[in-house]
């Protein structure tokens, strides 16, 4: 994961305890073979460049029949067809998150929601009244605190923690999961002393006195990682069926899971064959851990809705908790370089044996050090395992210098990037980096008119997933409120047709898809979703507040605005 606070600051994502305790999804009910479904908008933005512009489209066996005039498609689809009339909606093709978390999203639905607290006593006031779903085991969970949001901007410690909770094992993730705020029980179960020495990767931050503060930066997460229980299946079960209903319900027919476990691939597998699986997972295998042998010893896997054929891995942290592999050291900490938590050599034993196994190699990498090592290594193994063509992706690829942003380009590599990031980490990025490296981070003009393929996701749970967030970030570079004036570095802007082809186009090409997926068209798979507003022609204002009227994926309709 990666990122900060959500685009809408304190307009946090809610959702009921209940909704966190959704059964399995149901089995989806596709229309049959014989039965044709008319939708009927105000307009239908194809992403097809013979006919870019319609009236309507025709559904049948889960694919496009036809697209035209609502005359046209109507007379086509003869007089039994079902009739869908979307109004003044706009019907786009189906929206991928490019990069995101399912079981991260369902946990932090489950967990404390500490998105937008704006002080350290705000946080604690949210553990207080943690809901149930919050427990596992014994244990305390939330997710998506900031400090930059708080007055005093420093991280937190565990006195706060341990007056309240002596006893109660407590772990709060920050926003960008590359760093975590522990208890002094969290510390003790875990082992973790004065006399810990720091995890390669990782820091142990401690106080003048040598004794850990209770901040945790990224593989030193892992210590306290190990000795948490994990989710019972209800749990997981519960969990993901809440992720994956809210996907649905923000106007998302697809997701990139970056890094996903092998319980929960297992889970999904076995929803999948069984018809509960309502959108479209294209996995990249978690590749840090253990279950990477077994993801190796199998292979790819191709389901009906759910693709197994990238592996994601890590090689550094993240910017906001000064974790990112930076080449020179941090603007606003002297001698501070960042985190490879992954060592180079392990990197590129990792890569070559998943480009021989036939995988796509997608890669986290947010400090230009990282982006450096990525594409060095990147280039060396395609070439040596002739897997050029398995479109290796570079997830983030958000502070790179100029050289590297022409080499990704020139070799096209997958830039997959998350406009949010960009909106929520511009008050304070430049301070991290200074003002020449900030020229090359979120730089998706930059990298688009390199060359490489863009494709858009927001890496949720640390974003919210509403793509429609994402839409407005890349036209405006601006927060909610508009800020600032022109946008953030306004030149890397995308035009709203650019965006839109980066969330469908662009995703779809990413994950092998693009002859199915990413377009409507006569043939491909009828996934499509209807907006309030055109997300491309619209004021990009009216963004905020649209509406998702309709998603389909595969001809069934997963979610539908009451």
């Amino acid at each position: 994961m990666h990122g900060m606070k959500s685009l809408l600051g304190a307009v946090l994502l809610v959702v009921s305890v209940a909704g966190c305790a959704r059964r399995a999804p149901e089995a989806q009910q596709t229309p049959s073979s014989s039965t044709t479904t008319v939708y009927v908008a105000r307009r239908v933005r194809t992403l097809d460049a013979e006919r870019p512009m319609a009236e309507a489209l025709s559904v049948r066996a889960g694919k496009v029949l036809a697209v035209g005039t609502r005359d046209e498609v109507l007379a086509a689809a003869g007089a039994d067809a079902r009739v869908v009339d979307l109004g003044d909606a706009t019907v786009v093709p189906g929206l991928t998150d490019a990069h995101g978390h399912l079981s991260g999203l369902g946990a932090s639905l489950a967990g404390v929601q500490l998105q937008g607290t704006a002080s350290r006593d705000e946080v604690l006031s949210r553990v207080a009244s943690a809901p149930a779903t919050a427990r596992q085991g014994d244990w305390l969970l939330g997710q998506g605190w900031d400090q930059n949001d708080w007055p005093e901007k420093s991280f937190p410690g565990r006195a706060e923690l341990d007056a309240k909770y002596p006893n109660t094992p407590v772990v709060l993730d920050r926003i960008d999961g590359h760093a975590m705020w522990v208890n002094g029980e969290a510390l003790r179960r875990a082992k973790i002393t004065k006399d810990t020495p720091d995890p390669e990767g990782g820091r142990i931050l401690r106080g003048p006195d040598g004794e850990p503060t209770g901040i945790l930066v990224d593989n030193a997460m892992n210590l306290v990682g190990a000795v948490i229980p994990p989710p019972t299946d209800a749990q997981l079960e519960a969990r993901l069926a809440a992720a994956l209903a809210r996907c649905a319900e923000v106007g998302l027919t697809g997701v990139h899971d970056a890094g996903m476990d092998l319980r929960t691939f297992r889970l999904l597998q076995r929803w999948d064959k069984e018809g509960r699986l309502p959108l479209r997972v294209y996995v990249m295998a978690e590749g840090q851990g253990a279950d990477r042998e077994t993801y190796l010893k199998e292979g790819p896997f191709q389901g009906r809705m759910l693709t197994l054929r990238s592996v994601k891995l890590l090689v550094d942290g993240a910017l906001g908790s000064r974790g990112a592999a930076l080449h020179a050291p941090y603007s606003d900490e002297p001698g501070h370089r960042g985190l490879l938590v992954l060592s180079p050599e392990d990197y590129e034993a990792r890569v070559k044996a998943f480009m021989e196994r036939g995988f796509q190699v997608s890669t986290h990498a947010i400090g230009d050090r990282a982006n450096t090592l990525v594409l060095d290594t990147l280039l060396r193994q395609a070439e040596a395992t002739g897997t050029r063509h398995l479109r290796h992706r570079v997830e983030h690829a958000q502070v790179m210098r100029q050289e590297d942003i022409v080499r990704m380009g020139k070799n096209g590599f997958v830039a997959s990037m998350q406009p949010t990031h960009a909106t929520s980490d511009m008050p304070w990025a430049e301070a991290r980096v200074g003002p020449e490296r900030i020229q090359g981070a979120y730089a998706w003009r930059k990298l688009k008119e390199a060359g490489a393929p863009l494709a858009f996701g927001s890496d949720f749970p640390v974003e919210r997933p509403d793509v429609l967030l994402g839409l407005y970030a890349a036209r405006t570079r601006q927060d909610a409120e508009g800020q600032p004036p022109g946008g953030w570095y306004p030149a890397q802007r995308l035009s709203g047709e650019e965006t839109l082809e980066a969330f469908t186009v662009g995703a779809a090409q990413a994950a092998f898809a693009e002859n199915e997926r990413g377009r409507l068209k006569p043939g491909m798979d009828a996934d499509f979703v209807a907006f309030s507003v055109d997300p491309v022609d619209a004021p990009p204002a009216e963004l905020l507040t649209a509406q998702v009227k309709l998603t389909v994926v595969a001809g069934a309709e997963i979610h539908a605005a009451r």
